[in-house]
């Protein structure tokens, strides 16, 4: 079985993530963590003394010298597009974060890129690869809410994502792209259906008094070609005193029931001196050590990094896409990304905007 040699571009906050899933797939002989990738030399060095890879400022240099199966795209927004076609075109694998591009010509030359070099394009969707949303898709597969007629999903940050964690890009982004992308990419999935229209509102308020000119937050009602409507509220301005880093959930209701998911609260709730009250996502990620006293990390926000590792090995084994089963591809992410930027266009135009 093969054991794919990986490379990391971006080391940052959801980068460390990368490395862990990467470092702990080596621990059982999956994926190897031969590289990584960042432009800031201080974060590479202190990253690349917890997980010993060989550390790079320079992408390209990376790819030309390494002999990489795949690399992982964990950059901001606007920077996917160029790593991955570069990457594509030099015969590797690519797994990039969401959104796959913030334009949708941006996701085709990704996707034209991969198809003409013959290699895998994945978008790290992981709300896909959530045991409760695969419950709910097995629902909705399976008849018992009946046709759905409307629903509601929402996800909100604390302020101190586009503030303090982003804040040198957080204007070229939105809590659309930022956390909007996940919900449209998972209502299309669990309800197998597409976006016809939309019509969607944002408001500019409290990040522009931090000298950020981001929406706080961005509401869209879209209807589907399934005949139900779903609104959808994102934002990141919730107060640092809010109890979880993220809020979120997403409810469905059909002509035969409903279904409603509590997608951040799982039911941990701590309260201690220093941090207040706090409720925790423990399905997105857990930590634990195994018996040799390693640090495991698990839940749905490793899951869907590790499937790239499998599918990349299911083609270094001689399979074909077709082998791998249902992934998010490229495709899935240029679907999100087409209502994402309608999404803009109704909220800078005021109007109704068809797909």
């Amino acid at each position: 079985m093969a054991q794919c040699r990986v490379g990391v571009i971006g080391v940052g906050t959801f980068g460390i993530n990368h490395l862990r899933c990467f470092r702990q797939l080596g621990y059982i002989g999956v994926a190897q963590l031969v590289a990584a990738a960042d432009i800031n030399e201080e974060l590479l060095q202190e990253r690349n003394q917890e997980f010993d890879f060989a550390p790079y400022t320079d992408y390209e240099e990376m790819l030309a010298e390494q002999n990489l199966d795949a690399v992982t795209v964990v950059t901001p927004d606007p920077f996917h597009r160029e790593i991955a076609i570069k990457s594509a075109e030099a015969g590797v694998h690519v797994l990039s974060e969401k959104p796959l591009d913030v334009t949708v010509d941006g996701c085709q030359q990704m996707i034209d890129a991969a198809e003409a070099n013959d290699v895998l394009l994945m978008v790290d969707f992981h709300k896909r690869y959530d045991e409760y949303h695969i419950a709910m898709k097995q629902k909705l597969g399976a008849g018992d809410l009946g046709e759905i007629e409307y629903g509601y999903a929402y996800m909100e940050d604390r302020i101190e994502v586009p503030k303090d964690w982003f804040a040198e890009w957080a204007q070229n982004s939105s809590p659309a792209w930022f956390l909007g992308i996940h919900l449209y990419d998972l209502t299309r999935y669990v309800m197998e259906t597409e976006p016809v229209r939309v019509w969607a509102t944002g408001v500019k308020k409290c990040l522009l008094e931090f000298g950020i000119d981001s929406y706080d937050s961005i509401s869209a009602k879209v209807e589907f070609d399934n005949g139900s409507t779903v609104a959808f509220d994102t934002s990141w301005i919730l107060p640092y005193e809010f109890e979880a880093i993220v809020n979120q959930g997403i409810r469905l209701v059909g002509t035969r029931g409903l279904l409603e998911c509590d997608s951040q609260d799982r039911g941990t709730i701590t309260c201690c001196v220093d941090e207040g009250m706090m409720t925790h996502n423990e399905s997105f990620l857990r930590q634990r050590t195994d018996k040799q006293g390693r640090e495991i990390w698990e839940g749905y926000g490793m899951d869907s990094i590790a499937d790239f590792a499998h599918n990349v090995n299911v083609l270094l084994d001689g399979g074909s896409l077709e082998d791998i089963g249902d992934y998010p591809a490229g495709y899935d992410g240029l679907q999100a990304t087409k209502l994402a930027c309608a999404v803009h266009e109704s909220v800078e135009t005021g109007g109704i905007v068809e797909l």
